[in-house]
């Protein structure tokens, strides 16, 4: 389960364009940063997640947020100023379940290395669908766990809504603000098609229209699945708080992302349903939690800031801001950022905080909130503006959130 915003330069408060999300996935499942340069490379072939597809000659410098054993990412953006999210969204297509085929992530992770623009990325992906199609298990201890995708991408001149069935497809610009979540949401309003996908929903006998039109989520959506994801309630949540606002920044994209149903009057994250933003685990009916988060601030010259917690649970976490400056310089053994450290790190030592804070949460909450809002209030009084700060300037704020976390931890367990 994830939840995907995307807000344009006209209902911003500074001018900039944004997309984020929450990337719900099992609880055990670290994400990890990922952070590699522009490449140059001979032709041949790349590895995703379950196959190998002919690689290009150029890949785009990238910042992912991924899952740390899956190629593909979660979300993530590049140097050009292009950002993508993608959500689970279930349909009436069977798998065949022989993962030979490309997952959500692999394609959001293949756009962002290879495409500059949002239209790019949208031909790209569908290109992708129909060479390759998407049986490919998207879980991680859950190997029954399959899915088709949609996406948000956001570039620096607007963004576009992609949604997919099978090899079928729909997509439409964004306008002003959107949000997606685990449902498809595109009916009569698409502006592109796949050429098939009018013919195959009549030849499948699930052919629906809306005032005349074909209707991709009428005639491709699966309701049960999408029912039991709660993605209804959490897309309302969001896109109620994306499309009645002009005055949007990364502030309120912080609040939304941390948000919890509004039901759960007091919260309790062993008590969390799956109508949360920020979603805990708690069993069956609510398996995922949100292990990383994202927020993409893109001016209008393509350069961005990448905001990521590098943890879990945006309602206990900072957004430390990542950098393209100085991206070539990195040192890929850092704790940080290597994905081959799973089990090391900052994402699994705020899982100990985590763990050592539910054990007496309503006695530690205000404490530990505390100090995580007044460390964020610090990174945002310095933070260099887009475009002006180095990929360095983010591990020395990488260093004091590990520190606190480590602190907080500590005094929770006394």
């Amino acid at each position: 389960m994830c939840d995907t915003l995307a807000v344009l330069s006209s209902h911003s408060r500074n001018g900039l364009n944004y997309l984020a999300k929450n990337s719900d996935r099992e609880p055990d499942e670290a994400q990890l940063i990922t952070c590699a340069p522009e490449q140059f490379q001979d032709v041949g072939l790349v590895k995703c997640t379950f196959i190998e597809i002919p690689q290009v000659a150029h890949t785009n410098a990238v910042i992912l947020s991924r899952p740390f054993q899956m190629w593909g990412a979660e979300m993530g953006v590049n140097e050009h100023g292009l950002a993508i999210g993608n959500e689970a969204v279930f349909t009436r297509f069977k798998f065949k379940k022989r993962n030979d085929g490309l997952t959500g992530m692999d394609m959001v992770r293949l756009a962002l290395e290879r495409c500059e623009t949002a239209l790019e990325a949208v031909q790209l992906i569908t290109e992708l669908l129909q060479t390759y199609g998407q049986d490919a298990c998207g879980g991680y201890r859950n190997n029954n766990f399959y899915y088709h995708n949609s996406f948000l991408i956001v570039d620096r001149q607007g963004g576009w809504k992609l949604e997919t069935a099978g090899k079928e497809w729909a997509a439409k610009p964004i306008e002003g603000a959107d949000s997606i979540s685990n449902g498809l949401t595109l009916d009569a309003d698409w502006t592109l098609k796949s050429a098939t996908a009018i013919s195959t929903a009549r030849q499948k006998g699930w052919l629906k229209s809306v005032q005349g039109r074909f209707a991709f989520r009428k005639s491709y959506s699966d309701r049960l699945y999408t029912y039991f994801s709660k993605s209804k309630a959490r897309r309302s949540t969001t896109y109620s708080c994306v499309s009645t606002t002009d005055g949007f920044d990364r502030s309120a994209a912080r609040e939304i992302l941390k948000t919890h149903h509004p039901i759960e009057k007091k919260f309790h994250p062993r008590k969390a349903t799956a109508g949360s933003i920020c979603m805990h685990a708690t069993g069956l009916l609510n398996p995922s939690s949100t292990t990383g988060s994202m927020i993409a601030e893109i001016d209008k010259d393509g350069k961005a800031i990448v905001w990521l917690t590098c943890t879990a649970y945006p309602c206990l976490s900072v957004y430390i801001p990542f950098y393209f400056k100085g991206i070539d310089k990195i040192d890929r053994r850092n704790d940080f950022l290597d994905p081959k450290n799973a089990d090391e790190g900052i994402w699994w030592e705020h899982q100990k905080l985590y763990k050592n804070l539910v054990a007496n949460y309503y006695q530690q909450i205000a404490t530990v909130k505390g100090e995580l809002e007044e460390f964020q209030k610090e990174i945002d009084a310095q933070c260099k503006s887009v475009g002006e700060g180095k990929l360095e300037d983010t591990l020395f704020w990488l260093e004091k959130y590990m520190h606190l976390i480590h602190k907080l931890t500590l005094e929770l367990a006394v």
